[in-house]
């Protein structure tokens, strides 16, 4: 990878990013304008941004640790330092946890560990530490993960673990303490009113009213959402009657172009203040389905919504109670719950390395997790042996082998990153990425 030359390494990337999101720079420009210049600003940013350039680059490496199964697992397709956090599970209990699946597929367990180690040695790096110190970092997540999937191994009930108020330590529980004190009245005061005795979303920026009749398309897509809701989930207490809908417009760098409605809902009871808010968002293209090649996986999803769905309940193991899907149009959504219990970890106060490696043996534990749980005791059918069993059958004794692999390519891909990163920005200052001007 590193040792391609500049010119064809930019070609490289900008034809990677042009296959990956043609169709969305074309619907939307001005979102992927917004986009790729956020992802300019530091190349754990243009890191975030670019999942597909990542798949392209890791499908083209050799894996001595996939074999037939560990080459099957469901993984969460976008690991990152930033994409874990706080929700409410499914048995009220606040967990600190891997989030946002909107990547989500079948592929090899390391691309998981690859994409996370990658992302802690650039952020690190952006925070001065030094080589070895990042090194020690990986070695301490890698070592986690590999620790908590032997415990794996060794327990019956999978579900069993989790980082929670009990369990997480330091920067970690200090995310769930922050999470426990939002409240849902909180929530919806910020983002609804009551008018004429009955709560309505707040005209804000980035708020967009329906005509007739996409509300009318987007009523009727939710009524459908209702019967994906496994019966076991579905409240007893809940009416699901629809009180409001809006679109929304937003330029996340990983949801730039992609349609959004939110959908207020009568809750528990006639209170207000239960109201239950969902989001219903277009699925995308899971960057590693770009390069698995198994037509059993590919055929087993309906729509990207549905794989966002099937994939988060495979990955968690007491999701979103709420969490479905949907389709307008024929085009996929997946429909779940705006929480008022998420709260995202705060890296920016973690300076040190010993602060660093609490955090991130934490982080290899909830990995574990997510991976462990994605089995035979899901709902889902196509990983039908126990992962646990295959990733410590194929690391075996080498855990050290394992460990300096993960080290070696961490530091290795954030320099190439780093390096990307800057091929980025010339070419979109350039105007070399077709369907997006830099102006």
């Amino acid at each position: 990878m590193s040792a391609s030359e500049p010119d064809e390494r930019e070609s490289f990337i900008v034809a990677t990013l042009v296959d990956a999101f043609s169709e969305l720079m074309k619907s939307d420009p001005d979102a992927f304008r917004t986009k790729f210049r956020k992802m300019a600003a530091d190349p754990f940013a243009f890191f975030r941004g670019s999942a597909c350039l990542f798949y392209a680059d890791v499908s083209a490496l050799d894996d001595r640790w996939a074999d037939e199964r560990t080459s099957r697992i469901c993984i969460q397709g976008d690991l990152h330092a930033e994409n874990f956090g706080t929700y409410m599970d499914g048995a009220g209990v606040l967990i600190f946890d891997v989030n946002d699946f909107d990547e989500a597929y079948v592929g090899h367990f390391t691309w998981d560990v690859q994409r996370f180690v990658a992302s802690i040695a650039l952020m690190c790096w952006q925070k001065a530490l030094s080589d070895e110190s990042i090194a020690m970092l990986i070695e301490t997540f890698t070592r986690a993960y590999v620790r908590q999937v032997r415990w794996f191994v060794d327990v019956e009930d999978d579900s069993s673990f989790s980082l929670n108020l009990l369990t997480a330590r330091g920067a970690v529980l200090t995310a769930l303490q922050s999470a426990r004190l939002s409240t849902r009245a909180e929530m919806l005061d910020r983002i609804t009113f009551v008018d004429e005795y009955d709560r309505r979303f707040r005209d804000a920026s980035g708020v967009v009213r329906l005509d007739d009749d996409e509300r009318g398309r987007v009523e009727s897509a939710f009524a459908r959402y209702l019967d994906t809701i496994p019966r076991t989930q579905r409240f007893r207490g809940i009416a699901y009657d629809v009180k409001d809908v809006i679109a929304k417009t937003g330029f996340g760098i990983g949801s730039a172009g992609l349609p959004s409605y939110t959908v207020l809902i009568e809750g528990f009871n006639q209170a207000l203040d239960n109201d239950v808010v969902l989001s219903m968002k277009q699925g995308n293209v899971a960057a590693p389905s770009r390069v698995v090649d198994d037509p059993q996986v590919h055929e087993y999803f309906m729509h990207h919504g549905h794989r966002t769905a099937v994939s988060q309940r495979a990955l968690q193991a007491h999701a979103d109670p709420l969490l479905g899907y949907t389709d307008i149009d024929g085009v996929g959504f997946v429909v779940s719950e705006l929480s008022p219990y998420e709260a995202d970890l705060d890296w920016s106060e973690l300076t040190e390395p010993d602060a660093l490696a609490e955090v991130v043996e934490q982080l290899g534990q909830a990995v574990a997790k997510v991976h462990c749980v994605s089995d035979t005791d899901s709902d889902q059918s196509l990983v039908d042996f126990q992962t646990e069993d295959a990733i410590v059958s194929v690391i075996g004794d080498d855990e050290a082998g394992f460990v300096a692999d993960m080290v070696e390519f961490g530091l290795t891909y954030s320099a190439v990153v780093r390096e990307d990163h800057r091929h980025f920005v010339e070419a979109f200052r350039a105007g070399r990425i077709p369907g997006v001007s830099a102006t």
